[in-house]
């Protein structure tokens, strides 16, 4: 009995914890990060300002956690996407940009949240620090794919700056879909990376997607 009620506190403490980082990502989309405040994530949660000090300490500490919550689920979702395409590259390269702009790719919150980070990266290094690692491995993993890629199908191109293009691309969409009057959707992000890879890979893909045959 002992053993089951310390792991349902465990389930608990976990449940709650996510629950105030998420209600975190909706104030900082809405108010950004200076203008944020514990209460803000009390009330968004619904839960007493006392719960948010009790898990967290402090707004620092939130912050750092929810960053690193975020940084991990964009690993863990491009790392799903390059295991469930199979060893072919140009699939792989597929499956990267499906997961960053198909099935509706990230909420709104989510991209404003990111944004407002990296916006105060430079004045607080330990955010870098949070994902920094993850941030390498998704580059290296883009590298890696390109380098693949151009290998197999035969293009005279550098993979580490094809991956560059790719992911410029691919990053400067995420800004500009974070604004509420953005210029376009998210069906037009995926087609505008579609046409990145195939002015780098045109024997792979076109502006609909991967060529298959």
């Amino acid at each position: 009995m002992e053993t089951l009620a310390l792991t349902s506190r465990k389930a608990s403490r976990a449940f709650r914890r996510e629950q105030l980082i998420e209600a975190t990502i909706t104030v900082i989309a809405r108010k950004g990060l200076s203008q944020m405040t514990l209460t803000d994530v009390a009330t968004a949660a619904g839960v007493s300002h006392g719960l948010v000090n009790f898990h967290f300490q402090s707004k620092e500490r939130l912050l750092a956690e929810t960053l690193r919550l975020m940084s991990e689920e964009h690993r863990q979702g491009w790392e799903a996407s390059i295991s469930g395409a199979g060893p072919d590259p140009a699939e792989q390269l597929n499956a990267l940009i499906l997961g960053e702009f198909g099935n509706g790719g990230q909420s709104p919150e989510r991209l404003t949240a990111w944004c407002a980070f990296w916006g105060e990266a430079p004045n607080r290094p330990f955010y870098l620090d949070q994902c920094g690692e993850n941030e390498r491995a998704y580059n290296e993993v883009f590298e890696l794919v390109c380098g693949r890629l151009s290998a197999a199908g035969g293009y005279d191109s550098d993979p580490v700056r094809a991956a560059r293009i790719m992911r410029l691309a691919i990053e400067g969409m995420c800004l500009e879909l974070m604004f509420s009057a953005k210029p376009y959707d998210q069906e037009e992000a995926l087609t505008t990376a579609f046409v990145c890879a195939a002015a780098l890979f045109p024997r792979h893909f076109a502006a609909d997607g991967l060529i298959r045959r």
